[in-house]
């Protein structure tokens, strides 16, 4: 496999930007790699600047539901753009896309549009707060909400690879605003409230977490943490960005039965552009600027081409289409698993619907931060490796999951599990 043209993209970046790449996870630190650099992408195939070609089983980390140019997404697009690509005010399709979010998440009764899932989460946290008017937030060990500064301890996936419990920047004070709880442990959750008492604004959860690697929450758990929440007037947060219409149409809430108070949204719902959004309770949305006291604002929310894109997606929701994702999906893991148990490799694999992790440790399972920081990093890095140099192209750390899409068909399923017998068997 051919990367110079990679190798030399990557040199160029290094000259103008920080570290080469506008997120960490891309610099392929984690895998001992050089970055690859991507020019096309067609269904489930990617090509890159060396004319490689691969499956992709990232999916722009989530959003490509129905696997790259998409012909629904790419109209929607084109046909937008020819109106504008911005107004930096009110459109219909803002409209549109905020009666799909609701009539697909029962749990929000209304919803504010934004620009990333990082802002989605920092703009819950201020609503929040400014609803409660409490300060402390409760987020959990290994979960990442994006970067703003009340999320980055002990959070995970690029912070976790790179070895920094904590980013350089947050203040000492916005740090003492954040608790850390244990994932999957009711009992950390009740001490810190008892602890706190009655100054926990907020929990913010991935109630499927994916930056940690895929790791579920317990179904027990997460209902008892609906109930703390509501003995103790603390609002429950869902971080659906990842796991929102990507795990079901109605997200992880759907699956678990737990409503949160606040829920935000990422990823699909922008079909690949940037975007975010957060919702939930009217009694609390109505505390928003310019109807309330809690301002949030920004100029390119609910900009058409991202409306447009997510909407093309999101119409298209239907059972079929998750019951194609189940059975691609839990192909793929079960063709895993018997090379796993074939080879006796230290392995295990997670799952819920298309999301996935393959974690190299000697655990039966994964089920919080510590565990996941036992892994075998090292062995994973090769993994990877391999895998990509048999065309396979897979999250650049053992801390992400795996997005599944529907363009993966049966020959490709082979393909995978094919390149994973490669690398599992050098995998001891």
């Amino acid at each position: 496999m051919i990367k110079n043209n990679s190798i030399k993209a990557f040199e160029e970046a290094k000259k103008f930007i920080a570290g080469g790449v506008n997120s960490p996870v891309r610099s392929f630190k984690q895998v001992n790699s050089n970055p690859i650099f991507f020019k096309k992408g067609k269904g489930c195939y990617l090509t890159d600047v060396d004319e490689n070609i691969y499956i992709d089983c990232v999916s722009s980390w989530g959003p490509l539901l129905f696997g790259h140019c998409d012909e629904n997404l790419i109209k929607s697009i084109t046909d937008c753009a020819k109106n504008s690509t911005t107004f930096g005010a009110p459109t219909i399709l803002e409209n549109q896309m905020a009666k799909k979010i609701i009539e697909l998440v029962p749990s929000i009764d209304l919803v504010r549009m934004v620009n990333s899932g990082t802002e989605a989460t920092m703009s819950a946290i201020r609503l929040a707060r400014g609803y409660t008017n409490k300060n402390l937030i409760l987020k959990f060990s290994g979960n990442y909400h994006g970067h703003g500064d009340s999320f980055l301890t002990k959070s995970g996936s690029g912070l976790m690879g790179l070895n920094l419990p904590n980013s350089l920047g947050v203040t000492k004070n916005t740090a003492k605003e954040t608790l850390n709880a244990e994932f999957n442990n009711i009992s950390s959750v009740k001490d810190l409230v008892k602890k706190y008492n009655n100054k926990i604004a907020a929990v913010i959860i991935e109630p499927i977490a994916g930056n940690m690697g895929l790791v579920k929450s317990k179904i027990n758990f997460l209902k008892n943490l609906r109930q703390i929440c509501d003995e103790n007037e603390i609002l429950l947060i869902f971080d659906e960005v990842m796991s929102g219409f990507r795990v079901a149409k109605g997200g992880a809430q759907e699956i678990y039965g737990v409503t949160p108070d606040l829920t935000t949204l990422g990823k699909i719902i922008g079909g690949g552009l940037p975007v975010g959004a957060y919702g939930g309770k009217r009694k609390i949305m109505e505390k928003l600027a310019p109807n309330g006291p809690v301002y949030q604002a920004g100029t390119l929310s609910g900009n058409p081409l991202a409306m447009s894109a997510g909407l093309s997606i999101l119409n298209k929701l239907n059972d079929n289409v998750f019951s194609q994702l189940e059975e691609t999906s839990s192909n793929i893991q079960e063709g895993i698993e018997k090379i796993i148990k074939k080879y006796k490799t230290k392995a295990i694999i997670q799952r819920q619907g298309s999301m996935m992790t393959l974690f190299f440790t000697n655990l039966k399972n994964i089920r919080n931060y510590k565990d996941a920081q036992k892994c075998n990093i090292s062995n994973y890095s090769k993994y990877f490796n391999i895998m990509l140099e048999n065309g396979v192209y897979l999250p650049p750390s053992q801390f992400e999951a795996m997005f599944i899409s529907t363009a993966i068909k049966d020959n490709d399923i082979n393909k995978i599990i094919h390149a994973n017998e490669i690398a599992l068997k050098k995998i001891k």
